[in-house]
């Protein structure tokens, strides 16, 4: 509810008009509950904070622009020079224009970690503490999911519409990339390095004409299980371990090479595979982006 807020709060900065009522309304919340749930979260009322991230702003202004102070303040949502200083002298020690010339801090201490984040946003203090591990499996958590739901989505095409060449290719990567074969090498990645894993070899004749019902059943295995190993690696602190690839020429690794290489391919794979479903009106797959996928999860 308070990451509600904030977001509210955030499109309404220069909504002066706009009280504490209204953006209670916007969040779906009685006034009462809003101004209660707002203060036992952030340590000060609606209002209060809003004001605070008003002059933070403000300061920003001064040292990023020529306008005057005083329009600085009516754009704080001030009437008049005098308040407007007021306010200010409080929060940063001096007035406006000395602080223009002599400035301290953007901002204004405050304990709920709520501050105006230049040139027009917010930002909010994390939820919880995440490690570098968290968003590396967090990476892996969203490919296996996205590929999935791409598999999903191509199961419903024909197979003209699969078998049909994807114009854009990369030399060395995937030769004649179609929507049949470049799904069909994702879950292979993840089947492959499943595979190196525990010690075992891969077929890739697999992969030859592969319905996409065939491989939905493949991904439901090896996604799985290439996110468990992951998961596993990173808790025990085992990304520089290596593993011996089996095959004609024996080969070895580090987990978490293994782990970059796995997403760094996939990473334009699934951009291929997204734009060619986007062409065939599949679209709500956000082209791929994991950014809104991720920051909605955490």
């Amino acid at each position: 509810m308070f990451a509600a807020f904030v977001e509210v709060l955030t499109e309404a900065l220069d909504e002066h008009e706009a009280t504490s009522a209204d953006l209670a309304q916007r969040v779906y919340l009685s006034r009462f509950h809003f101004d209660r749930v707002i203060a036992a979260t952030a340590g000060k009322s609606p209002g209060r904070l809003r004001r605070r991230v008003l002059l933070e702003r403000a300061a920003y202004r001064l040292l990023t622009t020529t306008h005057s102070v005083l329009d600085v303040g009516v754009e704080a949502g001030y009437s008049a020079h005098e308040s407007f200083t007021r306010a200010f002298v409080r929060a940063y020690g001096s007035p406006p224009a000395q602080w223009r010339h002599s400035p301290t801090r953007l901002q204004i201490e405050s304990p709920n970690g709520v501050h105006f984040h230049p040139p027009g946003s917010l930002r909010l203090p994390a939820q919880r503490e995440v490690s570098s591990m968290d968003v590396l499996v967090s990476m892996v958590e969203h490919h296996v999911w996205l590929v999935g739901e791409m598999l999903i989505r191509a199961e419903r095409l024909r197979d003209d519409q699969l078998d049909e060449r994807i114009e854009l290719s990369v030399e060395g990567v995937d030769d004649e990339p179609t929507l049949r074969s470049l799904p069909s090498r994702l879950v292979g990645q993840l089947d492959m390095w499943g595979a190196a894993i525990e010690g075992k070899a891969y077929d890739f004749a697999v992969e030859r004409g592969e319905s996409v019902a065939h491989m939905r059943d493949r991904h439901a295995e090896a996604g799985p299980a290439f996110l468990t190993a992951v998961r596993e690696v990173c808790e025990q602190g085992r990304l520089d371990e290596s593993i011996i690839c089996p095959g004609e020429n024996v080969e070895v690794y580090t987990f978490g090479a293994v782990i970059a290489h796995v997403l760094t391919f996939a990473a334009h794979r699934r951009t291929l595979v997204a734009g060619a479903l986007h062409d065939l009106g599949l679209d709500d797959l956000d082209g791929g982006d994991p950014i809104r996928w991720m920051t909605q999860r955490g």
